[in-house]
């Protein structure tokens, strides 16, 4: 059954990005079908009584099922079809990976590990959809300066976006909250080494990587406040921060599990 939801979501996903824009209804429906069977998948595949199912697909898939839930509650307030370009083939690639690399299974050995997963997936999710935020205003930006020139897949949708002010409330919004999440993650990690290992902070790459992604969205909303940054800076930092933590809680994984086939530590 398993199998069914995630081909089903995987081809969904892909119809909902090559869909025209004018088709609204269908995308937006289509989006949430896909991500129901998305969120079915990831509920027979990663919640096991006593287990979960932990790897880097799985966390990369988690994180794109939030994303496109994101993206679907957004898109009911602003015209952000240009988002949908490029979370949809994501999310169907995130889809398509879980089936091939499941993951292992983790002993819930303490409700502490359990909310610690959940809260940093909500901080890498959130950020995701900021990560793919920051890459559409970008490419919004670019066009305001070759508009007239002539239209590309992106075009037309980039042009049906909100004022690039609004997008960058939007921006800081989600950074915020994914901030946010973030600094709950590491307080909760923190603890969670303090029962495990008996020691406040576990130095491993993971660790190092997810402090790196805090300090550079801290200073990010620092300069923001104290010293008004926005445009490349800004999204500099975004997508500097968030290529940080994908190499925390996705890429040292894909490490472990497909390079060097040690599994889940």
């Amino acid at each position: 059954m398993q199998t069914i939801f995630l081909i089903a979501a995987t081809l969904l996903y892909v119809v909902c990005a090559v869909l025209p824009s004018r088709q609204a209804t269908a995308i937006s429906s289509a989006t949430a079908v896909a991500w129901l069977l998305h969120g079915a998948s990831l509920w027979l595949g990663v919640l096991t009584p006593g287990f979960l199912r932990i790897g880097f697909a799985t966390m990369l898939s988690s994180a794109l099922w939030i994303s496109v839930g994101a993206y679907w509650l957004e898109n009911r307030n602003f015209s952000l079809d240009g988002l949908r370009r490029l979370v949809m083939p994501t999310a169907a690639v995130a889809v398509a990976l879980q089936g091939v690399f499941p993951g292992a299974l983790v002993p819930l050995g303490t409700a502490m590990l359990g909310w610690h997963i959940a809260i940093a997936t909500l901080a890498y999710s959130t950020l995701t959809i900021a990560a793919f935020h920051a890459v559409l205003m970008a490419l919004q930006e670019s066009r305001l300066h070759t508009r007239g020139e002539g239209g590309g897949f992106l075009s037309s949708a980039l042009d049906q976006l909100p004022a690039l002010l609004t997008m960058e409330k939007l921006l800081f919004r989600m950074i915020a909250l994914g901030f946010l999440l973030l600094s709950m993650t590491v307080l909760s990690g923190i603890v969670f080494s303090e029962e495990l290992f008996g020691k406040a902070l576990k130095w491993d790459h993971k660790s190092v990587f997810t402090l790196l992604s805090w300090l550079l969205f801290a200073a990010l909303l620092a300069g923001r406040h104290f010293r008004g940054w926005r445009g490349k800076t800004a999204l500099s930092f975004t997508l500097a921060g968030f290529a940080t933590l994908l190499l925390a809680y996705v890429g040292s994984r894909f490490v472990l599990e497909v390079v060097l086939h040690r599994g889940v530590v």
